[in-house]
């Protein structure tokens, strides 16, 4: 069995002058994530590297390079799932951790629960020896800005464009046939204090099973949750689809059932790739050792309208 592992950057209208930060920010954590698979590391510790690498990027919207809140604050999710066990953690509306797979991580593996949120998934953090990071830490460009000037005046501009933007991906699949999913965002910009989006959830933000392989998900989350979109997918797998055409069988269905838009990776359990997107630019990067290729990009050469 010869590992692979794709990852995804967000899939969203990214400006042509961001559009090379993200591809290779996506090529960093391929690399990064395949070069441990290919010296025996299982799925679960690709996944996870390659996340944080990204986590650990500015160009992203998880981690640092998170967005703010209505009350000017960083709220992130995460989200990291065993196909061979199909154990899965996730932590939803954290705050002051830079690496909040981490956590999530260490939750699956070392407690029977599968999900914490707010002061609870802190704690568990700050129990679990995890440093806690301020405000400043997570932010970058814009939002740092607009930040220093919420504390100065009280007021935080507000941003009216749709922002679900880079949540960060990875999927893998090891030596040992076993896959792994994990799924990291600060969610949309100006969301209202709580949010929790489509990342942290089993099948919508992700998904991985042994018996289908692993997919996860970025775009739209409330509409992402509707059609449970990354177990939408491997079930299109499932029934005997070749990788891209399952996430585009996906994609249609949450734009045909609930007008959404967003985009999808996957991995089958014998390494084969695919991606897919129903918005204008979508970064990712694969390596693919049962078949040899790697590959990056920031828009897929099928792409076309959910709705041809």
């Amino acid at each position: 069995m010869k590992p692979s592992i794709i990852v995804h950057g967000g899939a969203w209208d990214i400006p042509d002058d961001e559009a090379k930060s993200h591809v290779a920010g996506c090529e960093r954590a391929a690399s990064v994530g395949f070069d441990l698979l290919t010296r025996g590391a299982t799925a679960i510790e690709a996944v996870e590297a390659a996340v944080v690498v990204m986590e650990d990027d500015p160009t992203f919207d998880a981690g640092r390079g998170s967005v703010l809140n209505q009350a000017g604050r960083v709220e992130m999710d995460a989200i990291i799932m065993d196909g061979r066990t199909l154990r899965s953690g996730a932590v939803a509306a954290i705050q002051h951790v830079q690496n909040p797979v981490k956590v999530a991580r260490r939750l699956m593996e070392r407690t029977q629960f599968s999900l914490l949120a707010g002061e609870g998934a802190l704690r568990f953090a700050l129990d679990q020896g995890f440093g806690r990071c301020e405000e400043e830490d997570l932010l970058v460009g814009r939002e740092l800005e607009d930040y220093k000037e919420f504390l100065r005046t009280g007021v935080l501009r507000t941003r009216q464009e749709f922002a679900g933007r880079d949540t960060v991906g990875a999927c893998a699949v090891d030596s040992e046939g076993h896959t792994a999913t994990a799924t990291s965002t600060g969610g949309i910009s100006r969301k209202m204090v709580g949010r929790v989006g489509d990342s942290p959830l089993v099948g919508s933000g992700a998904y991985a099973d042994d018996r289908l392989g692993a997919a996860s998900a970025t775009g739209w989350g409330e509409k992402i949750m509707a059609v449970v979109l990354s177990k939408t997918c491997l079930d299109r797998l499932a029934a005997g689809e070749v990788p891209s055409h399952a996430c585009a069988l996906a994609i249609n269905v949450l734009k045909e059932r609930v007008d959404g838009f967003g985009g999808l990776i996957l991995v089958t359990p014998e390494g084969r790739t695919g991606y897919y997107h129903n918005t204008p630019r979508m970064a990712f990067a694969y390596f693919e050792g049962i078949s040899g290729k790697k590959g990056s990009g920031i828009k897929s050469e099928h792409w076309t309208s959910a709705l041809e």
